[in-house]
This record gives structure tokens, C-alpha cells and sequence, in this order.
């Protein structure tokens, strides 16, 4: 068997902090790629967005009257408060 006197790069103090530098870099890769999982999101809020809302409260009160007023029953009432949602969603634009 024979032994070479000079050792490989690879066996060297170099190649291994070429190997930790490959490493944290990947680790930051893939922490800058899925970046939005980590961090908060900040919403920002539109005009469409306040215009459906209020549109959908504002329904959806009439929509709370008329049981307390007892015109319709729970069923009904679901069913009215998708519907006015779905109205709403169509009546302003972006939603």
C-alpha cells in the first residue's frame, strides 16, 4: 500500500469551509425563497375591499333584522347571506 505524502485538497481546512460556506448559503436560499411563510404578512387594505365590506354589513344587518322580526328562519337567513355576498362580489368591481 502506499501513501502519498501530500495530502488532497479535499482533506484540507480549505474544502471544509468551502463546504460550510456551500452549505449556509443554501440554507439562505431556501429561507429567502419561502420568505412569505416566515414572515407576517402585511395587508394592505384597498377600496374595493372596504367598498365590498360594507356592502356585505350592510346586507347582511337587513338580513339579521328580518329574523329578529321573524320573517325568515336560520335556514333562510344562510341562505340569503351567501346570496348577498355573491350580489355584493358582483357589484363592486375587483372582488
Amino acid at each position: 500500500m502506499t501513501t502519498s505524502s501530500s495530502p488532497s485538497f479535499l482533506d484540507g481546512p480549505l474544502a471544509r469551509l468551502l463546504a460550510v460556506g456551500v452549505a449556509v448559503a443554501s440554507v439562505a436560499l431556501l429561507l429567502y425563497i419561502n420568505r412569505a411563510d416566515f414572515l407576517p404578512a402585511s395587508e394592505v387594505v384597498s377600496a374595493e375591499d372596504n367598498a365590498y365590506q360594507a356592502c356585505v354589513n350592510e346586507r347582511h344587518g337587513q338580513i339579521d333584522d328580518m329574523i329578529r322580526d321573524g320573517v325568515v328562519d336560520d335556514a333562510q337567513a344562510s341562505l340569503f347571506k351567501s346570496r348577498a355576498e355573491a350580489l355584493c362580489r358582483a357589484t363592486v368591481p375587483g372582488q
